[in-house]
């Protein structure tokens, strides 16, 4: 089954952060790029390529405790091909984020080496920190600052403009609101990212769009979406085989499928149906 609602995705304050890159790129050292390893091609914006150039640039997979394991590896070979430097990591949990300084200045390395040789000894590394909404940048940059200095919801969109934070003498983190695409040229990127969240529930068909995302889980992942949902098989329409099991009726003994699409789309989401990847570097 496809996704066939329309997307309504009408991002106002995208344009003003395309500039604010730009006009910032030229006060880093390099960037970071988040990317969310459920989904590592889809969650990012081809923009950024185009915007950052030759800039030192290390992807961060985030979100490694939600995504399969034996993917993300295949993910990290793939774009350690195109010789980007990759970390695995999880911000929330702080899976990983110890090596991303030890990181930064092995990539870092000819510059540093240049500001010893000039005496420029203290100058802090200005890193500008970019990726598309709920990708997990302000939850790096709280592990990293070990505070609560960047505010950190769920929601899409939440970080407005742009702020700087130490993380120490040595290097300080340029913080960029979300970008994401003003068009998707491939409606299923933009389902992906409605998948975990990217997009707004509230512009999508949720129901579609948890049928979507039922028919990838019994391809590829048959195995947990039984076990969590106590299936004994995966035949039908998921979210009615879910509200059946999980009791969720409405008047007249039907069930209630939206509700079923609700709890399907927040438990993956949240990983309770297990550690599971949407997209592979063959495709």
């Amino acid at each position: 089954m496809a996704y066939e609602g329309d997307i309504q995705w009408f991002p106002g304050h995208m344009t003003k952060t395309r500039r604010m890159i730009e006009e910032n790129l030229k006060l880093v050292d390099a960037v970071v790029e988040i990317v969310d390893s459920r989904i590592p091609e889809s969650s990012r914006n081809p923009l950024l390529t185009e915007l950052v150039g030759n800039k030192p640039r290390i992807i961060m997979l985030n979100k490694c405790d939600y995504s399969d394991d034996e993917v993300t590896k295949k993910w990290r070979e793939f774009y350690e091909k195109q010789g980007y430097t990759v970390l695995v990591c999880d911000c929330r949990s702080g899976k990983g984020i110890n090596r991303f300084l030890p990181l930064l200045k092995q990539k870092l390395s000819d510059l540093l080496e240049r500001r010893r040789a000039k005496g420029m000894i203290g100058k802090a590394l200005r890193i500008m920190v970019v990726g598309i909404p709920n990708v997990g940048k302000s939850s790096f940059i709280n592990r990293m600052a070990n505070s609560k200095k960047v505010k950190v919801e769920d929601r899409p969109g939440v970080t407005r403009g742009k702020q700087w934070v130490s993380i120490d003498k040595e290097v300080e983190l340029l913080d960029m609101p979300g970008i994401l695409w003003p068009k998707f040229d491939d409606k299923q990127v933009a389902v992906r990212l409605a998948f975990t969240g990217a997009i707004k529930d509230d512009v999508m068909d949720v129901e579609a769009l948890a049928e979507e995302l039922g028919t990838y889980l019994k391809e590829h992942y048959p195995e947990r979406l039984k076990e969590r949902y106590k299936l004994d098989n995966l035949d039908g329409y998921i979210t009615e085989l879910i509200a059946r099991k999980r009791g969720m009726m409405v008047s007249g003994g039907e069930p209630d499928t939206e509700r079923a699409a609700i709890t399907l789309l927040d438990e993956y989401r949240s990983g309770k149906i297990g550690k599971i990847t949407l997209e592979q570097p063959a495709e």
